[in-house]
């Protein structure tokens, strides 16, 4: 309880209201569960007003949506940051799998709570994310078929079976993963990119 505490306060401290609100929301969810964790101590947590939350967020299922969803964008932005570089459509690749885990790993928290309970959002928020995510995921297809075009990536495999398996040891790096051991988030990032590379070649 101590250990919540003192993150409450900290987060009380700093930042932007939304910044706030969504951090003790994040601490909190994590602590106590979401359906455990009442809009009352969020704010309380984030040292802000009711009424100061409803201004950016409607609802507590706002939060969590948001919890995840900020993070999907900002992956969003460096994928689409990577795609459009001048560089081989390898190097592409590789750059888009490692940035994607380390990002993920860098926001596990946001990611495993969310996926916990986003059950309890609405069908409109659950679709959203949803096309959201298929949009990442066509993003980084589109890089494959561009090498299989080329002849650089092998193409006996569908491209989208390809994403299919790489983002599924994405969405597993909660079950195993964790900080302080002997591989940081940018070691697996680079071990993982080189993996779904090395396997993409022609012949492996």
């Amino acid at each position: 309880m101590a250990r919540v505490q003192q993150a409450v306060d900290t987060e009380a401290a700093r930042g932007t209201v939304p910044e706030r609100l969504l951090g003790a929301a994040t601490r909190l969810f994590a602590e106590r569960g979401y359906e455990g964790t009442s809009v009352q101590e969020v704010v309380a947590a984030a040292g802000v007003t009711k009424g100061a939350m409803y201004h950016y967020f409607g609802s507590k299922d706002d939060l969590l949506y948001e919890i995840y969803a900020r993070v999907l964008r900002m992956q969003t932005e460096h994928l689409v940051r990577i795609a459009s570089r001048d560089a081989s459509v390898v190097d592409r690749v590789r750059a888009a799998a490692a940035d994607v885990i380390v990002t993920s790993i860098a926001n596990m928290d946001d990611s495993v709570i969310f996926f916990r309970s986003m059950h309890q959002l609405s069908e409109e928020k659950q679709r959203a994310v949803r096309a959201e995510r298929r949009r990442y995921h066509e993003t980084f297809r589109d890089m494959v078929v561009q090498g299989q075009g080329e002849g650089v990536f092998r193409a006996d495999v569908p491209a989208d079976l390809v994403v299919n398996y790489f983002f599924g040891s994405v969405h597993h790096l909660s079950t195993w993963y964790r900080a302080g051991g002997p591989l940081t988030g940018e070691d697996v990032g680079r071990h993982f990119a080189e993996l779904l590379v090395a396997g993409l070649r022609p012949g492996a």
